[in-house]
């Protein structure tokens, strides 16, 4: 015990210089990897164009249609986006209506953000959100109703 100090002292004292010598490493490498943050709209786009011409790369599956064996609102969305950026928009739209516009936004998205240096480079307004869920969500129901059923819902027979 170092004199004039209590032991529960000693040890706080031990446990911080355990911690400091991290600290110093990590700091710029955190400060650097913060100024980088408008460059992750362009990744996450690129890794979509890339898993358009690869497949088989890793995704996530979807835990709604894994559990039910029922296709969520954007299953099969990953995949029509990847197949829009790298040009099969015939097999886009065939896999989801909303992948072209999917593939074109994070275009936008990643354009605007490199050139803002700022990663969410646009407000948000709360209708066309709206909108847009609402859209997704007409566009989920009438899959489901003309995948489980034969052809055309009852109701619009």
């Amino acid at each position: 015990m170092l004199p004039g100090r209590d032991p529960h002292q000693a040890q706080r004292l031990r446990r911080q210089s355990q911690r400091r010598p991290l600290r110093p490493h990590l700091k710029p490498w955190l400060r650097q990897l913060h100024g980088m943050g408008h460059l992750l709209p362009a990744a996450l786009t690129g890794y979509l164009a890339i898993k358009g011409l690869h497949p088989d790369l890793p995704g996530w599956p979807c835990p709604l249609q894994a559990l039910t064996g029922i296709p969520c609102p954007t299953c099969y969305l990953t995949r029509a986006t990847s197949q829009a950026l790298v040009g099969h928009l015939e097999q886009s739209i065939r896999l989801h209506a909303f992948g072209p516009l999917l593939a074109a936004g994070l275009l936008v998205w990643s354009v605007l953000a490199i050139r803002r240096r700022q990663l969410w480079p646009f407000a948000l307004r709360a209708r066309p959100v709206i909108a847009l869920a609402l859209a997704l969500l007409l566009y989920w129901l009438a899959r489901l109703a003309l995948q489980y059923s034969s052809g055309w819902p009852a109701f619009l027979r």
